[in-house]
């Protein structure tokens, strides 16, 4: 596998990302949404920072769920749907370059727009702590700008990553962007709750039911694991070893989902 191979794969994906429309209403609507929380918190006394924290990392997580999904979904099955696939693999490269290489590109895309997200919603903290009293601040569980926040929003990346592998994976194989759409958000809103599988089989009375929702419980990629909202927001402090096993429990996962769409996607036959 040739690196520059892939790096002329992810630049080209980026390029094409970034112009597009929709991909820039996900991101000017997730900043609605961060700006927004400053208006929606003046109704709670007491809360305000709070509020202003749990949307602005929610945002980042939707939006971020949406870029991840319903483009990388077409980095593989619409241009099978618009024949432009044949004209990708008439040139030198090879498949399993053109599935990393598409796979980083749309990773870049991700991580810039995550730091914008990321900056209008310190932006937005910024001011509200720039303007509150200063009775209202030592109130405040953890400071408006506590940096311990960008811990959340490292893992709301990792997740993208792995969001944007299942979406990648599922798109090798499906026959259509829409399936390609459908799975990958199913299998995003499974993960949400593969945790609570794990001790399903205490309220069941059937082996069978109990056997299957343990094999989900293992399959399925456990979106809680990156979920650090409620700690940063209530100032709790994160363990290193906490983010490092997430972290790698993500990567792991990405690089299985990879693998496999990378054998997939060498032996389909598109003739």
């Amino acid at each position: 596998m040739s690196l520059r191979t892939v790096a002329r794969v992810a630049a080209a994906v980026f390029r094409e990302s970034v112009r597009d429309r929709v991909l820039y209403s996900i991101v000017a609507f997730a900043a609605l949404v961060t700006g927004a929380s400053l208006l929606i918190s003046q109704l709670t006394a007491g809360q305000d920072v709070k509020i202003i924290k749990d949307l602005g990392l929610a945002a980042m997580s939707l939006f971020g769920a949406f870029i991840a999904i319903f483009i990388g979904i077409g980095l593989v099955a619409k241009e099978v749907e618009k024949k432009s696939v044949y004209s990708l693999l008439a040139k030198p490269v090879r498949r399993s370059e053109l599935v990393i290489g598409k796979y980083a590109g749309l990773v870049l895309t991700l991580a810039i727009n995550l730091a914008v997200m990321t900056l209008v919603w310190y932006g937005v903290l910024a001011y509200y702590a720039f303007t509150a009293e200063e009775l209202v601040r030592k109130s405040w569980e953890a400071p408006a700008l506590d940096p311990r926040m960008l811990q959340a929003v490292y893992l709301i990346f990792v997740q993208l990553m792995l969001v944007t592998a299942i979406a990648v994976f599922f798109s090798t194989f499906s026959t259509s962007s829409m399936l390609s759409a459908l799975f990958t958000i199913g299998f995003f809103i499974a993960g949400q709750f593969s945790a609570d599988l794990r001790n399903f089989e205490s309220v069941v009375s059937s082996p069978v039911v109990a056997l299957i929702t343990r094999a989900l419980y293992y399959v399925l990629p456990n979106m809680a694991a990156f979920d650090l909202k409620a700690a940063v927001v209530h100032g709790r402090p994160v363990a290193g070893l906490e983010l490092a096993a997430a972290t790698g429990y993500g990567l792991l996962y990405v690089a299985a989902l990879l693998l496999a769409s990378i054998v997939i996607f060498t032996r389909r036959d598109f003739k």
